[in-house]
């Protein structure tokens, strides 16, 4: 864990503000990690929904455990070992579980944005030889689409202020920072690549920033 920034305070900056999201639903959710709380979240911009998973007391005062995590048809779901999306999410779940509170937020933005069909096309492009980045760009799309400001807001609705980021990329951080969270430490979420995701992980360290310590 590294990159402690400040002692929380009180004040938050979304205090009083009209928020774009707004929570419809929410239940007791048991898994296999331990006993969760989740929410449901609409967007009141667009059609986009959210889902918290989340443990423990949501206190602006309090520094809490948070992950952003993405949507991974195929990682989530099917357990691809193409990438670590769906170790780093039962990662994520565990070490909430263990500290006793946390969240993750939940976004329908699967492949970086581009949906989940364009995402097969995708994969189609890396079974050819392009890497996560080039094949993004071979079907004419930006290498990360996405968007964190509404994610940022579910945290503030949660009661969330300052917060210590489940997280390997550098621009997630900085995209909450300026949404307007307090981010004090940001917490290394590393799994073993398998070797079929070997070269994914090595794109994400060596094109995209990700800030990765094992050798790859």
């Amino acid at each position: 864990m590294i990159d402690v920034k400040e002692e929380p305070t009180t004040a938050c900056p979304w205090a009083g503000q009209e928020l774009s999201v707004e929570r419809v639903a929410e239940a007791i959710l048991p898994t296999e990690v331990g006993d969760f709380k989740i929410a449901g979240y609409r967007s009141r911009m667009s059609d986009e929904e959210f889902v918290v998973l989340y443990k423990g007391e949501m206190k602006p005062e309090l520094p809490t455990l948070v992950r952003i995590h993405s949507q991974c048809l195929t990682g989530d779901v099917f357990g691809s070992t193409k990438c670590d999306c769906g170790r780093q999410l039962k990662r994520a779940m565990e070490l909430i579980e263990h500290e006793g509170r946390g969240a993750i937020v939940y976004q329908q933005q699967e492949g970086r944005g581009i949906g989940i069909i364009n995402k097969i096309r995708a994969y189609a492009l890396q079974d050819e030889g392009a890497d996560t980045v080039e094949a993004n760009e071979q079907l004419g799309f930006a290498v990360d689409l996405r968007e964190y400001k509404q994610c940022a807001e579910v945290l503030f609705d949660m009661g969330l202020c300052h917060v210590r980021v489940l997280s390997n990329n550098p621009l997630k951080i900085r995209a909450l920072e300026e949404a307007g969270l307090k981010v004090l430490e940001r917490v290394a979420i590393e799994v073993e690549p398998s070797e079929s995701a070997a070269h994914y992980m090595r794109t994400k360290k060596e094109k995209m920033g990700h800030l990765l310590e094992f050798n790859i």
